[in-house]
């Protein structure tokens, strides 16, 4: 069975080059899925969750945006702003971070002290989504 090579890189380094089934990554159009053989593309990718296959283990990374570029039908890299393997997610850190930056929105700052915090907060959201998923973190009963 045809596989891809998938490669995720960070500005501070190289996360991982793994053999994997496929990977799926967030964009400003929605999910999008790579299979081996897939055309040629280069993509921008929002904040959100990249997971993939390698044999019968789904794994997953929150990027916080970035870019994707699928080559030869058998390459995918991501080059993300930041990732962090869904198994190293801190609820802790990721709660203290949302509400960090609710806090700086709540307050008057500059332009750019606001664009990092909303970064930050649909960050620490994802990561809270995934932890949850993995059930790191109990669902709230209504």
């Amino acid at each position: 069975m045809a596989k891809l090579t998938l490669q995720i890189v960070t500005q501070e380094k190289h996360m991982l080059t793994e053999t994997v089934g496929y990977v799926s990554a967030p964009t400003p159009q929605g999910e999008i899925t790579i299979l081996p053989h897939h055309i040629s593309l280069f993509t921008k990718l929002d904040t959100g969750e990249v997971h993939y296959k390698i044999g019968e283990r789904e794994v997953s990374y929150v990027i916080s945006g970035g870019f994707m570029d699928v080559s030869g039908g058998k390459t995918v890299t991501i080059l993300a702003n930041s990732a962090i393997h869904s198994d190293e997610i801190s609820v802790a850190e990721a709660e203290a971070a949302k509400e960090r930056a609710e806090n700086i929105l709540k307050e008057k700052h500059s332009q750019r002290e606001v664009i990092l915090a909303e970064a930050e907060l649909r960050r620490s959201i994802m990561e809270l989504n995934i932890a949850r998923k993995k059930g790191l973190i109990k669902s709230r009963s209504n």
